[in-house]
């Protein structure tokens, strides 16, 4: 299997860019060692390439977040979730690429573009693009992803897969500098919902959510409307959020049209956006080397440090206005995203305000859910009619329900099956 992968990367990644790094006489040789072992028939993952994201640990690999600016030294450890994969019997084929620190809705670095495998013309998403262009176009079954502002989910919506970012706690994080103040979560991407958790099982070392079962009917709420006056909604992407609630109507829940209460959670995201730029940013060895779009967010942010505007008031009010909307609603289904991902091109070289406009524009749905630390998940629900990308719905809950939504986005696969890799 390791073999079969490794062929479809050297055929396939030319083209995309889901990696940054290729592990292939690592990879043959963590499956020829792990075939000796006498358990394979208790391991979950047995044998299964994995793709993980070039921002965690693993072992012997320079962790390099997208940056030229970091340190050249391999790491001496895995990350734990590295080893709770390892220890599940996945072999770890390669490292993903991603933009400097994570910070942007789509993926690119000085030495490559990465692109969704349904029209390479549009970018794969950010920051987990590549992973999520690596499952997408069937190079990898299951990859690692993780969210700060969306970044698993952006790129399972452009490349047609499942992304499931859990709420905070259920998975180690440890990203970064302080896991950009607890907003980013380690996360899945795969092919389908069955993958997808049972990945998630592995990486929360909890079995049982693997196990998907018919959730009870549930009250859920449909909220298409934009989280500002200034943002626009793409009537496909409107479509694959109605397309979302009907399968779950017809399945047997309630639906109700509940927009949700963004109030005050712009402002309170602008602000840790910029801010955790400025935390990452002072701790690399070489910051000259930053890309010109990353210094410019990361002086912004160390005036929001300065400012004093950073309170945690500011998600207790976002936190206190949702739980309130949850005690009418179980789940609610949005769109993934307002529009179809931006062309694939050079973002980093481009101006700071080009590359904030472009994230802002078409993700503004997916950060609410990383500000107050809740579980998110993004399905497939077609393809866009203009530009060939897939388009996505988002379904969301409290704490602790990452299993209802796993269980309800498995009815909507069977109810809406999609294309499991880009044509």
């Amino acid at each position: 299997m390791v073999e079969e992968i490794l062929g479809r990367i050297r055929a396939q990644d030319r083209k995309l860019n889901a990696f940054s790094l290729v592990r292939d006489e690592a990879a043959r040789a963590e499956a020829r060692a792990l075939a000796e072992r006498p358990d394979l028939d208790v391991l979950p993952l047995a044998g299964v390439p994995v793709a993980v994201k070039n921002n965690i640990d693993v072992q012997g690999e320079v962790t390099r977040a997208g940056s030229l600016a970091g340190a050249d030294a391999p790491a001496t450890a895995d990350h734990v979730i590295v080893r709770r994969l390892r220890s599940a019997g996945a072999v770890i084929v390669g490292l993903t690429t991603v933009p400097e620190f994570g910070l942007w809705g789509v993926t690119d670095t000085p030495d490559r573009i990465t692109r969704s495998p349904w029209n390479a013309r549009f970018s794969a998403g950010g920051s987990s693009g590549g992973s999520g262009a690596a499952v997408g176009s069937g190079m990898v079954a299951i990859a690692h992803g993780n969210d700060g502002l969306g970044s698993v989910r952006i790129p399972a919506a452009c490349c047609g897969v499942v992304g499931m970012k859990p709420g905070r706690g259920l998975v180690p994080a440890d990203v970064g500098v302080d896991s950009w103040g607890g907003m980013t979560e380690n996360g899945v991407l795969a092919t389908t919902v069955a993958d997808a958790a049972l990945m998630l099982s592995v990486l929360a070392d909890r079995p049982a959510l693997a196990e998907l079962g018919a959730p009870k009917t549930l009250r859920i709420g449909l909220a298409t409307a934009p989280p500002t006056p200034m943002s626009r909604v793409d009537r496909a992407w409107i479509a694959a959020a109605d397309r979302a609630a009907s399968a779950a109507s017809l399945a047997g829940h309630t639906i109700g049209v509940a927009e949700l209460p963004y109030q005050g959670a712009t402002f309170a995201l602008a602000l840790r956006w910029l801010a955790n730029a400025a935390r990452e940013a002072v701790i690399v060895p070489h910051p000259e080397l930053l890309q010109r779009r990353t210094r410019t967010h990361a002086a912004l942010g160390r005036l929001v440090l300065k400012s004093g505007f950073l309170r945690p008031a500011q998600v207790d009010r976002v936190e206190a206005r949702l739980l309130d909307y949850f005690e009418r609603y179980d789940v609610v289904i949005t769109p993934t995203l307002a529009a179809p991902p931006p062309r694939a091109r050079r973002w980093h070289s481009r101006p700071w305000l080009a590359n904030v406009a472009a994230s802002v524009r078409f993700s503004p749905f997916t950060p609410l859910w990383n500000l107050v630390g809740w579980p998110a998940i993004s399905v497939p629900m077609g393809v866009h009619p203009r530009t060939g990308t897939p388009v996505a719905a988002q379904l969301a809950g409290p704490p602790g329900s990452e299993g209802t939504l796993l269980e309800l986005a498995a009815q909507l696969e069977a109810a809406q099956p999609w294309q499991r890799t880009a044509p």
